[in-house]
């Protein structure tokens, strides 16, 4: 099947994913969206017209910041694999097994952000280094839930905001080989229960939750234009990739997306909604 006009692709690519971003919750001071920009109010480099509650912040990835790939119990993903499988689709055949070792300075990441007379933190958690098995029968990481209490109780130390992010592109490696990972409807099921047990260990501290980072150029990128992990397109686009349909497989991955984010606001409204009033079932 060839590959459609590539404008009318990203029209209704967009379009379906138009739909998370108009899923936004917003209640009892949580928040929920699909991609997040923060900003801030303080009289930072003259600008003085901010409202009061404009929020100015940074931002990462686990992947892209984290480093110990390999640490921690830690599980492999997709970008790991990726990476490791596939070293010429980098441009330098770099990876992120070391990046800025986020992991073990980020007492010193946190002071800087400070310094900058910020208010926030955006940041995701890394799926396989909570879930190295990427389910919660598989086994829970009790470092990697360690690392993330530590983070986040370290911001609230310093005065910041955490926004946390469920998923940032770092599927665990053991879904993919399982079953595809976002290729399949399965992965709602362990989104799901992924997002519950952050919501549990994280939620009384954190307020600002975001599901599903960017979906359009994780869909687009990862199965049609094989440049973002798994690396998947037809082989017709001659772009090295390591499998794939370009015609199909983004409105599926686009679809399966759609439906974790919704079990996991759903998972949050009915269970774990309001930490001050609730108690946890």
């Amino acid at each position: 099947m060839e590959f459609m006009n590539e404008h009318i692709y990203n029209l209704l690519l967009g379009v379906l994913l138009l739909l998370l971003s108009l899923t936004t919750i917003e209640s009892d001071e949580t928040i929920f969206n699909t991609t997040l920009t923060i900003t801030h109010h303080h009289e930072y480099f003259g600008r003085r017209s901010f409202p009061a509650d404009f929020i100015f912040g940074s931002g990462s990835s686990a992947y892209q910041v984290e480093g110990a790939a390999d640490e921690g119990g830690k599980g492999p993903s997709n970008w790991d694999n990726y990476t490791h499988s596939y070293p010429g689709r980098i441009k330098d055949g770099s990876n992120g097994d070391v990046s800025v070792d986020g992991y073990h300075r980020y007492k010193e990441d946190i002071k800087l952000i400070k310094d900058m007379n910020m208010d926030s933190y955006r940041f995701s958690i890394s799926w396989p280094r909570i879930l190295p098995k990427g389910r919660v029968s598989g086994g829970v990481n009790k470092e990697g839930i360690k690392y993330y209490n530590d983070l986040i109780d370290e911001l609230k130390a310093k005065g910041l905001k955490p926004f946390v992010t469920i998923f940032h592109w770092d599927v665990p490696q053991a879904l993919e080989e399982e079953y595809g990972g976002f290729l399949s409807p399965k992965i709602v099921d362990d989104f799901k229960d992924y997002a519950k047990l952050c919501f549990k260990e994280f939620g009384d501290r954190v307020k600002y939750w975001n599901t599903v980072n960017e979906p359009w150029t994780f869909s687009r990128n990862g199965y049609a234009k094989a440049t973002y992990a798994p690396g998947r397109c037809s082989s017709w686009q001659n772009l090295n990739c390591t499998g794939g349909d370009s015609a199909t497989e983004p409105y599926n991955v686009a679809h399966n997306m759609l439906l974790a984010h919704a079990a996991a606001v759903n998972i949050y409204r009915t269970r774990y909604q309001s930490y001050e009033t609730r108690t946890l079932r």
